[in-house]
């Protein structure tokens, strides 16, 4: 073969193997804009979770001024930490616009009621569905967008209106089931504490739900307990998206 065509030849195989691999590969972890959210202060399960969640993050790299608290407790001696009000919250997440390489990660965790949504305690409000869906559209638009909201009867954020391509969204519970773990005596409640031990030893957000989903059915047989049965949904542009 002459060495010029050689040369043509090799080039494209370097071509078409860039080109296969580029389709082939998982969307990387973005750098996260996250929003933290303990709804309720009736027990420090909620506090103690975002707080460990917060701690998580920071410890892999995502800025302080990138991680945003919101707390019930009305008598803060973190003043970063601001009240966990509806409007707080929503304007919060309307406010992140991620840039190009960032995403927006969701961590709410509280109490909830039936067909009503998480509970708020700071203004005894509950947080909906379609409302967290049009903040989470205004402030994340198509980056990519991690949804994880524990509470009982969650599962109904996990439908309509909230589904996107462009996120993923794990719940504590089905739309018609409570979940568990809310004493004063635990650290976290059942799916929280199965959630933060999955984040610190998996690589995709799907291994973290496959990982929570099986660590919250163990405890859950163990407590004899009507299943929770945590839903998920993974949007088509993040299904293999990373952890970090």
């Amino acid at each position: 073969m002459p060495p010029c065509l050689a040369r043509y030849v090799c080039l494209i195989l370097v071509l078409c193997l860039g080109c296969a691999q580029a389709l082939g590969a998982k969307p990387a972890a973005p750098r996260w804009q996250a929003v933290l959210v303990a709804g309720d202060n009736a027990q420090p399960v909620f506090d103690n979770a975002v707080k460990a969640f917060a701690d998580w993050l920071g410890m892999h790299g995502v800025p302080g001024g990138y991680i945003h608290r919101l707390s019930a407790v009305r008598r803060l001696d973190d003043p970063a930490v601001a009240p966990a009000t509806a409007a707080h919250i929503l304007g919060q997440i309307a406010a992140l616009r991620p840039q190009p390489g960032q995403g927006c990660l969701v961590f709410i965790t509280s109490h909830g009621s039936r067909g009503e949504g998480v509970w708020l305690a700071y203004h005894q409000e509950f947080l909906h569905p379609a409302d967290l869906a049009r903040a989470l559209s205004v402030g994340c638009r198509t980056a990519p967008t991690v949804v994880i909201v524990s509470s009982c009867y969650s599962g109904a954020f996990v439908g309509s209106p909230m589904q996107a391509p462009n996120r993923i969204i794990l719940s504590a519970a089905r739309a018609d089931r409570p979940s568990f773990g809310c004493q004063a005596d635990r650290t976290y409640t059942v799916f929280d504490e199965c959630l933060l031990a999955a984040v610190e030893r998996t690589p995709s957000w799907r291994a973290i739900q496959a990982a929570s989903l099986g660590c919250v059915q163990k405890r859950e047989k163990w407590l004899g307990v009507l299943p929770s049965q945590p839903q998920a949904s993974f949007g088509a542009a993040v299904r293999d998206l990373a952890l970090r």
